[in-house]
């Protein structure tokens, strides 16, 4: 049973800057997409950021600039690193994974992955 789980959340004043990281285990795909999703309350998730293991990366334009997703130790770690945080930033972060490589039309669609982390909160003060 493929297991993430994500941690690094936390508590974080405007422009601040936050890094999230998602452990992968049982995960064996070689040729594999990962990516991250957020949620905020009373709104639909929104994919952030993804990458896959050829190491294409694909960002949201409400991040791009801002967000840098990255692996350590290949697919096993995954992180997100945030700068100039913002209040709409707040949300549920959740990272995901999925055999195969997707177009950037469906990279950041959550329905295309089958492997959810259980998530972890980001909270931005202004």
């Amino acid at each position: 049973q493929v297991q993430l789980a994500e941690s690094g959340g936390g508590s974080v004043q405007a422009g601040g800057s936050l890094t999230l990281s998602c452990a992968a285990s049982r995960f064996s795909a070689r040729v594999y997409s990962m990516a991250w999703f957020r949620q905020a309350p009373g709104k639909e998730r929104e994919g952030v950021a993804y990458i896959n293991s050829f190491g294409g990366t694909i960002y949201a334009d409400s991040v791009k600039g801002r967000a840098t997703i990255s692996q350590n130790n290949g697919k096993n770690t995954l992180n997100l690193q945030m700068n100039s945080l913002k209040p709409e930033d707040t949300a549920m972060y959740y990272c995901a994974a999925e055999p195969g490589i997707y177009s950037s039309t469906w990279s950041l669609a959550g329905e295309k992955y089958r492997y959810w982390g259980q998530g972890t909160q980001v909270t931005v003060s202004s």
